[in-house]
C-alpha cells in the first residue's frame, strides 16, 4: 500500500467499518456507508469518460457531498478542484478554463452562474446537480446528485492508484485569481496531514496508520468552521478520517458561531478547527452571551490565519481547560509549525518552533543567523508541491533552488529567535513603506485588537505626500462606539511604535473578509482611500 489518499480510506474503513466517520446536519455515515457512496459516485463519473489525472470542479457548501465527491474522484485517480461558491459567472469561467475542468458538482441554486459560464464553451462531460430547493434548469445535460450515485456500483473494482497522484487545490484569490497548487498524495500525507498521528510522530508505514485506526490510538472528532473552498479544511477533513474519527460539519452557506458551539455537546467534539481571528470573535461573543456545554472540547486550532494574542487571551479566560494550538502554514508548504499557550508570543507577536525543514532565509539563500535579529524569509525545504498548475512563472517564484535544495518560500517575514523560534512579522506583499520605514499590517491589527472596544481591524496604506504612504486602519467596535483618531493613537502607542500607529481611521459596521475567514485587503484599501481623498 502506499500514501495514496483513497487507498488509505479504504483501509481504514475495512477496519473500522462502524465508526461514524461523517456527521453533518441530518446526514450520518459510517465509514462503510461513506465508502460505498464513494465507490458509486466514482463509477459515475467513470462513465461520463472521466479518469485519471482528469478535474471536476466541486462548487459546494460544506455537506456530505463534498466529502463524498472528493474522495470517489481520488478513487478513480482523479482530482476534485474547489470553486469558491461566492465566484459570479466570469471568475467560474476562469476556474472552468485555468483548472481544465472536464465536469462540476453544483447546487441547484448557482445553475444560472454555471450557465453564464459556461455559454460558448463546450459541454461539460458530468454536470452533477445538489437539489438545495432552487428550481434553476441547466443548458446543458446533467443529473441530480443522488441519481448519480443510482447509476454506480458501489464494488471497489478501481485501477491500482499512486502515492504520487496530485491533490490540486486552488488558493490566493485575496489578490488576484486563485491559482491550483499541486501535492502529490504522499507529500501531502506528511507536509499538511500531520503524518496520520495528529500532534505526535508521523507514521512510518500506511500499515501503522490503518493499525492506529483500529486500535483507536489517534481517534478524534474535529469539527471545521472554515469552508471546504479553503485548504484548512480539506487537511481537517482528511486528518480527521486518517485516524478512523469522526469528521463533524455545520452545513450550509455560512459560519454560524452559535451552531458551531452547540455541535461540540451534541457531537462530542474534541477539536475545532478555524481560520483565525474572524471566526474566533463570534465564537467569543458567543460563548460570552451563551450557556454551552464545552466539556468535550479539548483543542481549538487555528490554521490559515493566526491567532492574536488578545483574542487568544479571551478564549483562554472562557475556556481555561482548553488547548489553543496556533498553525502556522499556507497551501503552498503546508505545516511549517505550531505553538501552543505562552511559547506563543515573543514581543508581541507569534513566535513558533518550526520543524527541522523550516527555516528563515536572507535574499541570497543564506539561512538567518539565530539571535541576529536580521529579517527573511519563511522557508521550507522537504516534502513540496510540485507547483502552481499552468503557472511556471508563479512557481519559479515561489519554489526557489538555494545550495541545491528546493525551498517554497510563501512570502512571509520574520526573524530567528537565539532560542530557535520564529517570529512571524507578516507578509511582505501587503508591507507598508512610510518614510522609508517597513510596517507589517498584521502587528498594528493586533495592537488595534488589543483595545477593548475593537473587534475586528484590518491596516492597509494609503498614499500620503510626504511619507509616500501612511498606515490607515478600518475596523468596527462593539455597539458601533464611536472612536477618535487621538484615542486610537493613544492605545496603539502601547504596543507598537510611533511609524507604525494609524494616521488615519474609519470605523464600519464590520470589516470584510473573505468566505474562509482571510482578510479582505482589497476593500480595506477601496474604504480607507476613499476616505483619504475625501480630506485631501
Amino acid at each position: 500500500m502506499e500514501y495514496n489518499l483513497a487507498d488509505l480510506y479504504e483501509a481504514i474503513a475495512d477496519v473500522v467499518p462502524d465508526n461514524i466517520a461523517l456527521s453533518t446536519g441530518d446526514v450520518r455515515r459510517t465509514y462503510s456507508e461513506l465508502d460505498r457512496r464513494a465507490n458509486r459516485l466514482a463509477h459515475y463519473f467513470e462513465s461520463r469518460g472521466i479518469g485519471k489525472g482528469d478535474h471536476v470542479g466541486l462548487h459546494l457548501f460544506n455537506g456530505h457531498e463534498f466529502v463524498e465527491a472528493i474522495l470517489a474522484l481520488f478513487k478513480i485517480r482523479a482530482v476534485g478542484i474547489n470553486i469558491n461558491y461566492r465566484f459570479v459567472a466570469p471568475e467560474v469561467k476562469y476556474m472552468v478554463e485555468n483548472a481544465d475542468l472536464k465536469g462540476i458538482v453544483t447546487q441547484r441554486r448557482f445553475v444560472p452562474v454555471i450557465n453564464d459560464a459556461m455559454e460558448g464553451m463546450d459541454p461539460l462531460q458530468a454536470l452533477v446537480i445538489i437539489e438545495d430547493g432552487a428550481n434553476h434548469q441547466a443548458n446543458q445535460e446533467s443529473i441530480e446528485y443522488e441519481a448519480a450515485l443510482e447509476q454506480g456500483s458501489e464494488e471497489r473494482d478501481f485501477q491500482p492508484r499512486s502515492g504520487k497522484d496530485l491533490y490540486i487545490i486552488y488558493t490566493g484569490g485575496t489578490t488576484g485569481m486563485p491559482k491550483g497548487v499541486m501535492w502529490q498524495h504522499e507529500d501531502l500525507f506528511f507536509s499538511g496531514l500531520q503524518g496520520g498521528s495528529p500532534g505526535g510522530d508521523p507514521v512510518e508505514s500506511p500499515e501503522q496508520l490503518v493499525e492506529q485506526a483500529k486500535d483507536g490510538w489517534y481517534t478524534v472528532t474535529m469539527l471545521p468552521c472554515a469552508p471546504f473552498i479553503h485548504g484548512a479544511a480539506q487537511f481537517t477533513q482528511f486528518i480527521c478520517n486518517l485516524t478512523g474519527g469522526k469528521l463533524v460539519l455545520q452545513p450550509g452557506p455560512s459560519f454560524d458561531a452559535k451552531r458551531i458551539l452547540e455541535l461540540v455537546a451534541e457531537e462530542d467534539v474534541s477539536t475545532i478547527s478555524l481560520v483565525g481571528d474572524a471566526m474566533a470573535i463570534p465564537l467569543i461573543e458567543e460563548l460570552r452571551t451563551g450557556d454551552y456545554d464545552m466539556s468535550n472540547l479539548a483543542v481549538i486550532a487555528s490554521a490559515g490565519a493566526i491567532l492574536s494574542a488578545s483574542v487568544q487571551k479571551e478564549i483562554e479566560e472562557l475556556l481555561p481547560d482548553v488547548m489553543i494550538v496556533n498553525s502556522f502554514g499556507t497551501s503552498e508548504s503546508g505545516d511549517l509549525g505550531r505553538a501552543a499557550g505562552d511559547e506563543e508570543s515573543h514581543e508581541g507577536r507569534p513566535s513558533f518552533y518550526m520543524g527541522e525543514e523550516v527555516t528563515v532565509l536572507d535574499e541570497d539563500g543564506n539561512e538567518i543567523e539565530p539571535g541576529s535579529g536580521k529579517m527573511g524569509l519563511v522557508a521550507r525545504s522537504g516534502r513540496l508541491p510540485l507547483g502552481y498548475y499552468k503557472d511556471p512563472a508563479k512557481t519559479a517564484e515561489r519554489f526557489k533552488e538555494f545550495n541545491g535544495k528546493r525551498w517554497v518560500v510563501p512570502g512571509d517575514f520574520a526573524t530567528v529567535e537565539a532560542d530557535g523560534r520564529i517570529t512571524f512579522l507578516g507578509r511582505g506583499s501587503k508591507c507598508i513603506n512610510t518614510g522609508g520605514e517597513k510596517v507589517f499590517p498584521e502587528e498594528v491589527e493586533e495592537a488595534l485588537k488589543a483595545h477593548p472596544d475593537i473587534i475586528d481591524a484590518l491596516v492597509v496604506g494609503v498614499p500620503d505626500p510626504r511619507f509616500g504612504s501612511k498606515v490607515a486602519a478600518v475596523f468596527h467596535t462593539r455597539g458601533n462606539k464611536p472612536m477618535t483618531l487621538e484615542e486610537v493613537q493613544a492605545h496603539c502607542r502601547n504596543h507598537v511604535a510611533g511609524y507604525k500607529i494609524p494616521r488615519q481611521i474609519t470605523i464600519t459596521e464590520s470589516v470584510s473578509r473573505f468566505p474562509s475567514g482571510k482578510p479582505d485587503y482589497k476593500w480595506a484599501e477601496e474604504i480607507a482611500r476613499e476616505q483619504a481623498n475625501a480630506h485631501a
